[in-house]
């Protein structure tokens, strides 16, 4: 009585008049050898001759002729098709084994589905599952069949006698069948699909699998045992050194990968402010020349005007602030100043304060009223990063950062000295202060990164004004224009634009604070409408929030008489790869109300470099091409065809900037590489930021970021490394100075980037996959934990949904991305955080996720 002996009972003898016999299941009907399990094929008056109709399939099924091995038919007459596996046994008797469609071919091997179900049914088979209600069929995954067991659970048995079960199934049918089960699901009593005589629907429960409406109440997924055939790991090859590379601008055969914006030096134009060497100097001169023009206007919730500044009234606020810095706060010059603000006028009259008092100003975003206990600790913790010796503030703010809920949250003795500035003093500074060289420090930017780190750069006065120069030329600013801005002011290229360019190139900026689209969503487009404006910057997040929540609304926006066809440029403003479906689903959406669809565009810069591209009003339209994902994955590019296999769509990330020169270098060995290939952008321009001032959370940071040479080629030049990986492609299309234009392509952050089997693989790629898996999931995020894949799945649905997405996201990620998901997190909507950019931060996502504070709806460990 072993366990791989099986037991037949015989289902009699031919029938009278009638010839049987067994022939090879696949290829020509050839008849099987005595000892040989093959298709039952019967000769008799007594059948059907035909399917009505259907002559192809008559054909296969009524019509067959078994050979003998030398390929000569046994008989004149037709042969029919039982579709039942089994032989012809001594004496005439026929012995049935299993159905043809319950065969399986796993690598290579067949397999027989009822032999699955008897192994299964063999372990303790009553106390669990019901002994009919057992289904087994495979499904393709990854260029092979796997083995799926579905079965009912009896309703009286718990989640720990089930996973028992379910574990020793899979034992025995290993040590049997010799053969691994990719999934085993159980679903509750009754609730498979019947065929009419009462049996189990096998293809009706196949397709309930596949679609991810089967509901099971258990699972138990093995890739990690079954997918034998994965390609095999990438062995890194050693580096092929400087010599046999460098040929004048060639590296291995191809063209150096560099490229630049227009030449700074070149340009003639009649920049008035470029003949000052600081942004304070600008501002007075405005404030002297044209007084009463208009520089900032700040819309609220209901697009009415919240205030307004012109030049003289920005200029007269920062000196009254100046007068404070120095007589409340004692302040000498090169203090450091936390300005913590809302998005508003009063930040930028702190900031024009500071430089004016010749302190160094660093914005701060403000705690949130709701929120206290997570977002205090991180203002506090970037005003004692910076060393900021004074805090400047509302009197509304200041109040929130002595309350009693924020001193459950931080300590609040340890404050520097905090100034409300709602109460300024009435006199006029003795002097402006004025720095005695342009390389000093003028502001620090402090961003929290998506790995949850906090980095502060420096920005000197020398950066800032070509900084201010660069947009100005590149977006043709100039007083008689207009802006519209929907961008948190407190790092990058969002503070830039919201504080320095409106003062520098004196066109009038059209503020609206992100958070008042809240409560009003067509605010921004309204705005943007109402002020007949060319040019407007926003983030992923407003993007989203417009195309999410008035998707519906275009034909009432068009009453309205909202039109959007002035719109030159509408510029995201990201530190990421453009999110290709995102642009063009808003694109698609606002077409009816006038918006052109190249308008649309994203801007790119980061820590080193705060805009490094950016979408200007001449040049060419920003071009979207295909790359081959498996390619990437190896650090190459190819150029595919749009729609072909494993493509995907990358979008440039706007035009360089004027002043800004790149190269693609290898970021292990920082040899220069050529057009094909992909590696870390490295940037050399006037407005790079001159260096950290200070990391917190992570010291292997470290200078070489700011002053890196490449290792052969031109090795004076010093770059800054981005930490971005991406390529550069010279297009057919022509730059404004007639040159063939560059495209910069940027595919994602390097310590974003997944290193498993060798290959580099990028999370926004297979998050892409999985949110396509099924209609439920609407957000993803993955990450990696000791060498295993965790993807993490929001469930937009009902909690019995969660375990038909654990097969549905195992398989897309095999299939596509050719890796075995190891654990598998479902999650209720908003657990996967977000930060204000419209980032995700996977690694506090990790964090939660191995301190246990997720609280998932379901965890599912693949084996």
């Amino acid at each position: 009585e072993k366990l791989s002996v099986l037991t037949v009972q015989d289902v009699g003898l031919v029938m009278p008049g009638a010839i049987m016999c067994s022939v090879k299941p696949d290829g020509i009907p050839q008849l099987c050898r005595t000892d040989e399990i093959g298709e039952l094929c019967v000769c008799a008056v007594a059948t059907g001759t035909s399917y009505y109709g259907l002559s192809g399939m008559t054909k296969n099924t009524f019509e067959v002729f078994p050979m003998t091995s030398s390929g000569a038919p046994i008989s004149e007459y037709p042969f029919i098709r039982t579709g039942l596996l089994g032989f012809v046994g001594p004496g005439g008797l026929v012995f049935v084994v299993g159905k043809m469609d319950g065969l399986m071919v796993v690598s290579g091997r067949r397999h027989n589905a009822d032999d699955i179900v008897a192994t299964a049914l063999a372990v303790e088979p009553m106390k669990f599952v019901y002994r009919g209600r057992i289904a087994v069929f495979s499904v393709t995954v990854l260029h092979d069949e796997r083995i799926v067991i579905v079965a009912e659970q009896r309703p009286d048995s718990t989640e720990e006698d089930s996973f028992q079960w379910m574990s020793r199934v899979l034992q025995a049918i290993d040590s049997i069948h010799q053969v691994g089960v990719y999934c085993l699901a159980l679903v509750p009593a009754n609730t498979l699909p019947k065929t009419p005589l009462g049996g189990i629907h096998l293809s009706e429960t196949k397709q309930l699998f596949l679609e991810g409406s089967l509901h099971p109440c258990n699972v138990l997924m093995c890739p990690h045992t079954c997918v034998t055939n994965l390609p095999k790991p990438r062995q890194k090859q050693p580096e092929i050194g400087p010599a046999s590379v460098m040929v004048g601008n060639l590296v291995s055969g191809k063209r150096i990968a560099q490229a630049s914006g227009r030449d700074l030096g070149q340009i003639e134009d009649n920049d008035q402010a470029r003949k000052f060497l600081f942004l304070s100097e600008v501002l007075q001169w405005r404030a002297q020349t044209t007084p009463d023009h208009l520089l900032y206007t700040l819309l609220n919730c209901r697009g009415t005007i919240a205030n307004s500044l012109t030049c003289v009234q920005l200029h007269k606020r920062a000196e009254k602030i100046a007068v404070m810095l120095m007589e409340r706060g004692h302040l000498q010059d090169g203090d450091h100043v936390a300005l913590v603000y809302p998005p508003g006028i009063d930040l930028i009259a702190a900031f024009y304060g500071c430089l004016y008092a010749g302190c160094v100003p660093i914005t701060v975003r403000p705690p949130h009223p709701q929120n206290i206990a997570t977002t205090l600790p991180t203002v506090k913790m970037i005003v004692e990063v910076s060393r900021s010796a004074c805090l400047m503030t509302t009197q509304l703010i200041c109040k929130l950062l002595r309350s009693r809920e924020a001193a459950a949250a931080v300590d609040v003795r340890t404050w520097p000295l905090i100034l409300d500035t709602d109460d300024l003093p009435k006199k006029r500074p003795a002097q402006i202060y004025k720095p005695s060289n342009p390389d000093t420090l003028a502001y620090l930017d402090f961003s929290v990164s998506t790995t949850g780190m906090l980095a502060g750069v420096k920005m000197s006065h020398a950066a800032t004004s070509a900084f201010c120069r660069s947009i100005k030329l590149q977006c043709e600013l100039y007083p008689s224009r207009e802006v519209a801005i929907c961008l948190d002011p407190y790092c990058g290229l969002g503070f830039v634009l919201w504080c320095l360019c409106s003062v520098y190139s004196g066109h009038q900026s059209i503020l609206i604070p992100p958070s008042e689209l809240e409560t009003n969503p067509a605010l921004w487009l309204l705005a943007v409408s109402q002020y007949k404006v060319r040019d407007t910057f926003c983030s992923y997040s407003v993007m989203e929030l417009c195309t999410k929540r008035l998707g519906s609304q275009t034909e009432s926006l068009k009453a309205r008489g909202l039109d959007l066809s002035r719109v030159r440029t509408c510029v995201v403003v990201a530190e990421e790869r453009p999110r290709i479906a995102l642009t063009q689903s808003f694109s698609k959406l606002f077409k009816d109300l006038g918006l052109h669809p190249r308008a649309v565009s994203t801007s790119f810069g980061c820590r080193v470099n705060l805009a490094i591209c950016l979408q200007g009003t001449s040049g060419p339209d920003p071009t979207t091409v295909y790359v081959d994902m498996r390619a990437l994955r190896h650090d190459r590019v190819r150029l595919v065809e749009r729609g072909s296999p494993h493509s995907l769509p990358l979008m440039e990330s706007g035009k360089i900037l004027p002043g800004v020169r790149i190269i693609i270098a290898n970021p292990e060995t920082k040899g220069p590489l050529g057009d094909s290939h992909l590696g870390e952008i490295w940037v050399h321009s006037a407005h790079n930021a001159s260096g950290y001032f200070t990391i917190y959370g992570d010291e292997s940071l470290q200078s070489d970021h700011f002053n890196s040479r490449l290792s052969f080629g031109d090795t004076q030049t010093i770059w800054a490394r981005t930490g971005y990986l991406g390529f550069l492609r010279r297009t057919e299309l022509t730059d404004a100075n007639g040159e063939r234009h560059d495209a910069l392509y940027v595919v994602g952050a390097l310590d974003e980037a997944m290193e498993l089997r060798g290959m580099r693989y990028h999370p926004i790629d297979i998050e892409t996959s999985v949110i396509r898996a099924h209609k439920s999931v609407t957000e993803c995020a993955v990450f990696t934990w000791t060498n295993l894949l965790v993807v993490v799945v929001e469930l937009d649905g009902s909690e019995q949904e969660a375990l038909d997405l654990v097969p549905l996201v195992t398989n897309v990620v095999l299939e596509e991305h050719y890796l075995i998901v190891g654990v598998v997190v479902v999650v209720d909507i908003g657990v996967i955080p977000i930060n204000s950019r419209g980032e995700k931060q996977r690694m506090h996502l990790r964090d939660g996720f191995l301190a246990d504070q997720l609280d998932p709806i379901y965890v599912a460990y693949n084996m």
